[in-house]
């Protein structure tokens, strides 16, 4: 049964099929992201004055973050509802859904009532609102690195699965860009009485586009041949039949592969944060300069970024997975110090370096995370194993990096907690990494030998140092 269905391997890097694939994954994951960062930008920037008006700015901007942090709570548990009917019914129908619902989320924001006209209601369906935003982004995740992790062949899944990692600055410079745009345009006034609702009402639009590209892509082939041979199992009365759901077997057979995840993820979610989303408060609150400055900032680091994640893929392809994140943990945890003495000199070209910089060392981190999540699982429990180790860690990851660091802010009215905090967690992220076995080389569509252990399927011949 399974020799029948089509195989990933079966495809070569460069062909059309796998050029396809990626463009829908990257054009896909880049309107996702450009919803989840507009919100992002839009808290650290005017929801604290339209939302919770009564507050102080930098009480009314931790009041907003808070906000924000709900759709990253929202994102496990989208990562296991994705994840379970991903692993069951496939990756592209989770796909297309998860694009409709956060652009659906996004373009209401655009239309929301502020707190001047609807009180106390008005932050309540903002939370609704970002609640379902974080459900969406949960399963698009895993969906989008999956269909092109197991349509790509092991020798480049390095290189082709950073492509949708490459949507995350992808989304952050679209989202950004357009208000860098508008508050070069407008007045602040003119951008606070309904400019901001502009970035949003385009997301309509961007899903559209989005969702004919998207509906276009074939479904993954390791799926497609890991189904047919569950249902084969399942016809002869073998362990199929009896099969838990993805999300049972992942904690209890892959538990090892979910802690990986989430702390070669932590460092990472927590120094992107701080980079891109409270860098704009302290540039524009704690150092009361101009807000396009930090938005040109971050601005031009994404597009740096955006650049440069498919080139940290390339090179874990050649020395492996582990060294290439390593090289950005351990230069991260130095630069968290420079940064902030560098963003205090208040020149917008030094901003623009440290964010740079900083930017850089965080995509060596991220380029490779794709192929390393997904080459820790199996094909019929990946879907959920990489949504939940990848959305677990954002909760303490991404979802608090902003609050503490505001919280650290106010109280010591100083960068140097913020950079000390960073470094933890960076630091977390390196021991993860040096405790965990290389995977670069694994074949996707080989099964675990050792339950418990993904890893174990990985020919010794291939795991680098």
């Amino acid at each position: 049964m399974a020799a029948a269905t089509p195989r990933a391997q079966g495809r070569t890097p460069g062909t059309p099929g796998i050029a396809r694939i990626i463009s829908a994954s990257l054009i896909g994951t880049t309107i996702e992201w450009y919803d989840f960062f507009l919100y992002g930008s839009a808290a650290a920037l005017v929801f604290n004055t339209l939302f919770f008006p009564d507050s102080d700015p930098l009480v009314g901007t931790l009041l907003s973050f808070l906000t924000y942090a709900v759709g990253f709570a929202a994102r496990p548990i989208g990562g296991v509802v994705f994840g379970h009917f991903g692993d069951k019914i496939g990756r592209k129908k989770l796909l297309v859904l998860s694009l409709m619902m956060m652009g659906g989320a996004t373009f209401a924001m655009g239309l929301l009532p502020t707190h001047a006209t609807l009180g106390v209601g008005a932050p309540i369906l903002l939370t609704v609102l970002r609640l379902i935003q974080g459900f969406a982004l949960g399963g698009e995740w895993g969906g989008a690195v999956l269909i092109v992790s197991e349509h790509g062949d092991d020798k480049n899944r390095g290189f082709w699965a950073s492509w949708p990692q490459a949507g995350a600055p992808g989304g952050n410079l679209l989202a950004t860009g357009v208000l860098a745009l508008l508050a070069a345009v407008q007045s602040d006034e003119a951008f606070l009485a309904w400019g901001w609702r502009i970035p949003f009402l385009l997301s309509g639009v961007l899903v559209i586009i989005g969702l004919w590209i998207r509906v276009s892509v074939s479904e993954s082939p390791l799926f497609l041949e890991a189904q047919a041979r569950a249902e084969a199992e399942a016809a002869e009365g073998g362990a199929a039949a009896k099969q838990d759901a993805p999300v049972v077997e992942v904690f209890r057979h892959n538990w090892r592969g979910v802690l990986t995840a989430i702390g070669t993820r932590l460092g990472e979610n927590v120094s992107y944060y701080i980079l891109t989303a409270f860098v704009l408060v302290y540039v524009t609150v704690h150092l009361e300069l101009p807000k396009s400055t930090a938005l040109n900032a971050v601005l031009i680091g994404s597009a740096v970024h955006f650049v440069t994640i498919p080139l940290w893929g390339a090179l874990s392809d050649r020395i492996g997975r582990r060294p290439v994140t390593l090289i950005g943990s351990v230069g991260m945890a130095a630069w968290a110090f420079a940064f902030f003495a560098l963003v205090d000199s208040e020149s917008f070209t030094v901003i623009t370096l440290a964010v740079t910089v900083g930017l850089l060392f965080h995509g060596a981190m991220y380029g490779p995370q794709a192929a390393f999540i997904s080459e820790m699982f199996d094909t019929k429990v990946r879907y959920s194993g990489a949504s939940m180790g990848s959305q677990l860690a954002s909760i303490i990851g991404g979802a608090l990096a902003p609050i503490i660091a505001v919280e650290l802010l106010k109280d010591y009215g100083s960068a140097t907690p913020v950079a000390l905090y960073v470094c933890v967690t960076v630091v977390i992220t390196t021991l993860t990494v040096l405790v965990a076995k290389e995977t670069r080389g694994r074949s996707l569509s080989q099964r675990s030998t050792a339950p418990g252990d993904s890893s174990a399927a990985v020919p010794s011949a291939t795991i680098s140092t």
